[in-house]
């Protein structure tokens, strides 16, 4: 899938409006905690100025649900993105009103604004395409960066669109570009690893890619519902009963299509949700009644191991167990680890945004696959086949 990007659009001298992502968290004292957002639309930004564009941006922040809540205040981003880039940036206390008109009036070419948050509006969310005209009014033309709020349809994202001159920006483009390569062109083998808590989350990608991959390895949570289908005993582990006939489906669709799925040969095992709470590895032939799963076993951690260093393509989306506790980190690790290491084989290694991503962060190898997503949900869309709204109109 290819896109109508900044390449193709004379920027010099026009007043220009960015989506951005800086919905970044804040300490208690209102700083930015971690800046990998702000740090991911700098290209775009720059590129922008480099082109002679005098540039704004906007972007919401938490849920303040349509009212001015000064605890999600964009004030502190205007602040890191300032310190981080050395940009001159104003921060401007409104997204609309006269307060912006003057602003963007009076904007020095190498100034940079940033509009408060623009879910201070009921209207945002609504898609109101007249609050989107009273955004656009200051503009000549708008660039859609914002990749994590994409399959959003809210006036920021969509409306503002089809009222300017506009494109994607390079966040967008490169994930739309990594991300169709992986969906639509893979390489064999394609190897798909799911995880985390439930199945219905993840039932839409299962359907949209079987057709595609050649191995599916199934863990966390939601590995449980597919064991308990094949009339394993899982114990206390998490099991989507409303979901045990799509499981069924599911293996039953992709042992006729010759697709392998891998599911968990053993598991890490304890009475209580609880880091402190004791742990074993018990086979899933055997699964106390008294314990749950809450990662996948060494032999499992393997076996997956071996699949995804022997594959050409690998989508990961999904934790392998309970990562954020260290006694049920090892599995998604494992999964981490194997991933780097078929990067190094040639592969192209793409991580779906959301739990992925922040796991793959937390064992430090972001930088060593092809693609992390900054987008969990709309990645997640993308893979199930859906088309996102804020991407849709710049589709070539």
């Amino acid at each position: 899938m290819q896109l109508k990007n900044l390449s193709k659009v004379n920027f010099s001298d026009k007043k220009v409006l960015v989506r951005v992502d800086f919905n970044v968290p804040l300490t208690s004292d209102g700083k930015v905690s971690d800046d990998t957002r702000i740090r991911a639309h700098i290209s775009t930004i720059q590129d922008l100025l480099n082109q002679g564009a005098v540039v704004s941006l906007c972007s919401h922040l938490g849920r303040p649900k349509g009212e001015k809540n000064l605890k999600y205040t964009l004030a502190p981003v205007a602040d890191a993105l300032a310190n981080l880039t050395g940009w001159k940036v104003k921060f401007i206390p409104d997204i609309i009103g006269e307060v912006v008109d003057n602003a963007v009036a009076n904007q020095a070419k190498d100034e940079i604004l940033l509009l408060e948050n623009s879910r201070f509006y009921k209207e945002e969310e609504k898609n109101d395409i007249e609050f989107a005209k009273k955004i656009a009014k200051n503009f000549d033309a708008f660039v859609m960066d914002a990749f994590s709020a994409s399959h959003r349809a809210h006036a920021t994202t969509r409306a503002l669109s089809d009222l300017l001159p506009s494109c994607s920006g390079n966040l967008i483009d490169r994930e739309i570009t990594m991300m169709s390569e992986a969906r639509d062109n893979p390489k064999k083998p394609f190897v798909l690893i799911l995880g985390g808590a439930k199945v219905s989350d993840k039932i839409a990608v299962v359907e949209n890619m079987l057709d595609k991959v050649d191995t599916m390895l199934i863990g966390g949570g939601m590995a449980f519902t597919f064991l308990k289908a094949q009339g394993k005993e899982i114990g206390k582990s998490l099991c989507e009963t409303a979901k045990l006939d799509f499981a069924k489906e599911m293996l039953e669709r992709a042992k006729a299509k010759g697709v392998k799925i891998l599911l968990p040969t053993d598991a890490v095992v304890a009475k209580e949700f609880s880091n402190d709470s004791p742990t074993s590895v018990v086979s899933v032939d055997a699964m106390p009644q008294d314990m749950m799963g809450l990662d996948v076993g060494p032999q499992t951690q393997e076996i997956f191991a071996k699949e995804i260093m022997a594959a050409k393509t690998v989508m990961w989306n999904g934790p392998m167990g309970v990562f954020e506790m260290p006694s049920f980190a090892k599995g998604t690790q494992a999964i981490a680890i194997a991933l780097t290491q078929a990067t190094k084989n040639g592969a192209l290694t793409v991580i779906g945004g959301g739990d992925s991503a922040a796991a793959i962060a937390k064992f430090g190898f972001s930088k060593d696959v092809s693609h992390v997503s900054t987008g969990g949900g709309a990645s997640l869309e993308f893979f199930e086949g859906k088309m996102l709204p804020g991407i849709e109109p710049f589709i070539l």
